[in-house]
């Protein structure tokens, strides 16, 4: 889309990867479910092949719906490049696979999704990478745990499951007086609510499964960051491990899309009123959410963001207290994704924590009665009467 710099931040949302002329005039981009690719000639064929001129040639390399969908992710990150995959953990290890080597150093948050973690503990540790893990918040721990070695500061803000914040101003300062790459995980955020890129940050990635999808009908990720790095990312490590994006599925995000901003103004507004009566009722212990005034990092929210999203967590007695408010729920369902257009509920010490150490777990504040709340876009008073419902039977 042409000048989008003069529109409004919904409107490029909506036509983000179009490009009619292209596709004999077609408005919605057309899935192209096409494997292999002719080459117009010889020479061209070679160049395509080695990524030295623009084109298709084999599915693994990508396709024209899956261009339109980088070309989308551009746009709403502002990046100059993007990569799409076929989940959030494929652009996750892509791109530390591209970024690092054995002998390097890595420090990332000790809050954060727990599939990350594994891959750093269970995958490139083995493979000779270092990790340190920090409290995130504090842009001083990243500063001091860096060392010779280190290559990549890495970023979840707001952190899953808690909610806490990275200052990306700050830690970017750090990364660039040490020469060192920033990479965050821009999921919960979503590019409607906070774009890295504009605070300094290198690389962005995305699990576009959550809300660029929107509907919890697609597996899908996503890279975005310097031309340089994603070509290296796409054609030395991508074309490698062959984590595909289905043509199909990029459509699906690509349309996704197109209501992001609608979504996430809801996303903002129900989990702001659903924050607000858990951190009132007499059987939630603690609330978890940015936009919050109990939240200890909401000037910084304030700072750095322009809504605070569907995600917060809240905290009741133990495990049997949440256990008994989840089996007394009608319309939240439990389930372990987020960013869905309905309500999800999940508790993280025995789902999608559950294999991180419990000494880690609790120091990251996962506590065994540590609720995450994913919340939809149905009417917020419908959300709170479930969740009342839920908590009277405690």
């Amino acid at each position: 889309m042409e000048d989008s710099m003069a529109y409004a931040r919904e409107t490029p949302m909506v036509h983000a990867g179009e490009d009619p002329a292209a596709h004999f005039g077609a408005l919605s981009t057309p899935i192209y479910d096409a494997a292999v690719f002719a080459f117009p000639d010889a020479a061209q064929g070679a160049a395509i092949h080695a990524g030295e001129q623009p084109g298709y040639f084999y599915g693994r390399m990508g396709n024209p719906t899956q261009a339109a969908l980088e070309a989308a992710l551009c746009a709403l990150e502002g990046g100059e490049a993007a990569l799409a995959l076929a989940s959030g953990m494929a652009a996750i290890t892509t791109t530390f696979l591209t970024l690092l080597r054995p002998g390097d150093h890595v420090v990332a948050p000790l809050a954060m999704y727990a599939t990350t973690t594994a891959l750093l503990d269970e995958v490139l540790t083995p493979w000779g990478v270092a990790v340190t893990y920090v409290d995130a918040t504090d842009p001083a721990a990243y500063a001091a745990a860096i060392r010779p070695t280190t290559k990549v500061l890495y970023l979840e803000s707001p952190a899953n499951p808690r909610l806490q914040l990275v200052d990306m101003a700050a830690v970017v300062a750090v990364a660039r007086a040490h020469g060192i790459t920033t990479v965050m995980d821009n999921t919960f955020a979503t590019p409607y609510n906070q774009q890295p890129l504009h605070w300094g940050v290198d690389i962005v990635v995305h699990s576009a499964t959550k809300y660029l999808g929107g509907h919890g009908d697609l597996t899908a990720g996503a890279i975005v960051g310097p031309a340089a790095f994603v070509h290296d990312a796409r054609w030395r490590i991508h074309k490698i491990l062959g984590g595909v994006i289905a043509p199909q599925t990029a459509w699906l995000v690509l349309r996704g899309i197109k209501t992001l901003a609608l979504r996430m103004v809801q996303y903002n507004a129900n989990a702001l009123a659903v924050a607000q009566f858990l951190a009132g009722h007499p059987q939630v212990q603690q609330v978890a959410y940015p936009g919050l005034p109990t939240h200890p990092q909401q000037a910084l929210a304030a700072r750095q963001m322009t809504g605070c999203g569907g995600m917060l967590a809240f905290e009741v007695a133990d495990l049997s207290a949440g256990q008994r408010l989840i089996d007394h729920l009608t319309l939240c369902q439990l389930a372990v994704s987020l960013g869905d257009v309905a309500t999800l509920i999940q508790h993280s010490a025995s789902m999608t924590h559950a294999a991180v150490p419990r000494e880690r777990r609790l120091a990251a504040g996962i506590t065994d009665g540590l609720l995450r709340l994913s919340v939809g876009i149905e009417d917020a008073n419908d959300i709170i009467a479930d969740l009342a419902t839920g908590l009277a039977a405690i």
